[in-house]
């Protein structure tokens, strides 16, 4: 896809439901395609009890808005400079999450959301998904499924296997906290079109950083084509 010019991201906050400010950044291209002013791709950090904040995303928001599409990174509850504290099981997280992509669709114009959650913000994302009418995918980076993670984030798997929407899983090979057959064995019960990408040899953290960026941006983007043609061929139906 071409690329364009982009501006410095805009910082906004949004309220949510219960009460709290969440602090948010907007990326968007100088010159918008047209056909992709419909779409905003939301995107959910890693665990904020362990440091995980919305700056962790800039590389991969920048990617896409180069690529012509608007990208929203925020800091959940109790990160950066949001107000509240961060739950432990990623719970609460799921009404900031909610309310982020509701004020991205009545601030923004979005018709369409894609929602994109890193390590632990691919749980609490994904139980998101169906929450939100807006929602026509679900991307995780490196979701952690794996037992000990489980501890946690078990109670978010149900929600984001047993959606509809189409969803596309990334995963290193070497990802500690999930393994390849852990990945798979999960996913067999996943509703709907499901999609893996394996990247071979590379860990989770590695998986997190800058060096994965522009890789990360390019998976996505192909997955967003896919969801493209998807909507093609049902209004041709």
């Amino acid at each position: 896809m071409a690329s364009t010019t982009t501006s410095s991201p805009q910082t906004s906050t949004v309220e949510t439901s219960d009460g709290l400010t969440l602090r948010t950044k907007l990326f968007h291209p100088n010159h918008y395609n047209n056909t992709h002013t419909d779409l905003a791709i939301v995107l959910v950090h890693p665990y904020t009890v362990l440091g995980g904040c919305q700056s962790l995303l800039r590389g991969i928001a920048t990617g896409l808005s180069e690529s012509g599409f608007r990208a929203v990174t925020f800091d959940m509850r109790g990160a950066g400079r949001s107000s509240g504290r961060p739950s432990l099981t990623g719970f609460s997280e799921i009404i900031d999450v909610v309310d982020v992509c509701k004020w991205v669709c009545h601030n923004l114009g979005a018709q369409r959301i894609l929602l994109v959650g890193s390590s632990a913000g691919a749980p609490i994302a994904g139980s998101a998904v169906d929450q939100i009418e807006q929602v026509v995918g679900y991307v995780s980076l490196g979701y952690p499924f794996g037992w000990t993670a489980s501890i946690l984030f078990g109670r978010h798997h149900k929600a984001i296997l047993q959606s509809p929407k189409p969803k596309l899983f990334i995963m290193g090979t070497r990802d500690g906290f999930t393994s390849v057959k852990q990945l798979e064995n999960k996913l067999k019960s996943a509703a709907g079109r499901v999609e893996t990408q394996l990247l071979e040899g590379v860990g989770h953290f590695q998986m997190e950083g800058p060096a994965y960026d522009a890789q990360m941006v390019d998976l996505i983007l192909t997955f967003i084509s896919t969801l493209f043609l998807m909507s093609l061929l049902a209004s041709l139906a």
